[in-house]
C-alpha cells in the first residue's frame, strides 16, 4: 500500500515501554490533570509510583505522559506512528480514539499482557542484523519481537529458550542483553490477550484519522484498526521498516513528544542525517 505524507509537517513518533522518565508524572499533572485522575481510578492506584514493576503500571503511565507531551508540543502532524503501546497514543492524537476511551484500552491492554505470561522475557541483540536474529531465534526456539534499528533487534520467548539464544548469539560473536520486562511480549505467549483486547476495542468508537497513522506491525497505514491493534500483540514490531516507510512517503522531519528519547536515538540510526527531535518535557501548563 503506497501512501504520501505532507513533507512540510513533522511525522510524530510515540514511544512504548521502557521510555519512562522521572519527571513524566509532573508533566501529566500539569497538562492533563483529568487524564491523570482517570488513570489512577482505572488502574486502582497511581501507576507512576510502580512504573518499573509491571507492564500493568507502565503502559497507562507512559500513555498519559505521551498524550500530555503531545498536547504541550502544539504542532500539526503530517503523519504519525507508535512503537507498540505508542500506537494507541498515535491513533488518539489523530482523532481515531477519544482520549478517555484510549486510556481505558491502554489499562486493559497492560492488564491482559501482564496476565498472559509472566514466565517469559526478552533479549536484545546488539550489533547484529535482522538475519542474525532470525537465525538465532530459529535455533533457540524464540521469536523475533522487535526490529528496532540497525544493530538493535529484540528476541522474545520462554526464559530457558532465551538462555539458548544468548549462547547461540555468543557463538556468532554477537552480544546479547536481557531486557527488563516480565513477559514474552510480541510473541505467541501473548495469544491469551488477543481476544479480550479485541472485545475491548469493539466496545469503543473508531473514527477516521485526521492524518495518516502507520502501523508498526505492518509498516503500512492502518486499515482495520481493531483487528490490527489486537493482532499486533503477538506480531513483531517492525519499527525500522515503519520509519523508513514514513520517510519514503515524504516525511523529512520526525518528532518524538516524549517521554524519553529512545525513538529519537533509534531514528538517527535508521535515517542518518534526517532530523529526529525529542523536545524536553515541559512541566508547567
Amino acid at each position: 500500500m503506497s501512501f504520501t505524507v505532507d513533507a512540510t509537517l513533522p511525522a510524530i513518533l510515540f514511544p512504548g515501554q521502557g521510555s519512562q522518565t522521572p519527571g513524566m508524572r509532573d508533566l501529566v499533572a500539569a497538562r492533563s490533570p483529568e487524564l491523570l485522575e482517570r488513570c489512577v481510578r482505572l488502574v486502582g492506584e497511581d501507576p507512576f509510583a510502580r512504573v518499573t514493576e509491571s507492564t500493568r503500571f507502565a503502559q497507562p503511565a507512559i500513555f498519559c505522559a505521551s498524550m500530555a507531551a503531545w498536547d504541550a508540543l502544539g504542532v500539526r502532524a503530517g503523519a504519525a506512528a507508535g512503537h507498540s503501546l505508542g500506537e494507541i497514543a498515535a491513533l488518539t492524537a489523530a482523532g481515531v480514539f477519544d482520549a478517555d476511551d484510549a486510556l481505558g484500552l491502554v489499562v486493559e491492554r497492560g492488564r491482559l499482557m501482564a496476565e498472559a505470561d509472566d514466565a517469559g522475557g526478552m533479549l536484545a541483540l546488539v550489533g547484529g542484523t535482522i538475519e542474525d536474529a532470525e537465525a538465532i531465534a530459529a535455533e533457540a526456539g524464540v521469536t523475533v519481537a522487535n526490529d528496532n534499528a540497525p544493530g538493535q533487534v529484540v528476541l522474545s520467548g520462554p526464559r530457558e529458550a532465551l538462555e539458548r539464544a544468548e549462547a547461540a548469539a555468543a557463538e556468532r560473536g554477537r552480544r546479547a542483553l536481557g531486557v527488563d520486562v516480565a513477559g514474552a511480549f510480541h510473541s505467541p505467549a501473548m495469544e491469551p490477550a488477543v481476544a479480550p483486547f479485541r472485545a475491548a476495542l469493539d466496545a469503543v468508537e473508531v473514527r477516521e484519522p485526521r492524518f495518516t497513522v502507520v502501523s508498526c506491525a505492518s509498516a503500512k497505514p492502518f486499515g482495520d484498526v481493531r483487528s490490527e491493534l489486537s493482532c499486533a500483540l503477538t506480531r513483531p514490531v517492525r519499527w525500522r521498516e515503519t520509519v523508513l516507510a514514513l520517510h519514503a512517503a515524504g516525511a523529512t522531519r520526525f518528532v518524538e513528544p516524549g517521554p524519553g528519547k529512545l525513538l529519537a536515538r533509534m531514528g538517527k540510526r535508521i535515517l542518518p542525517g534526517v532530523p529526529v527531535e525529542a523536545p524536553k518535557e515541559p512541566v508547567h501548563a
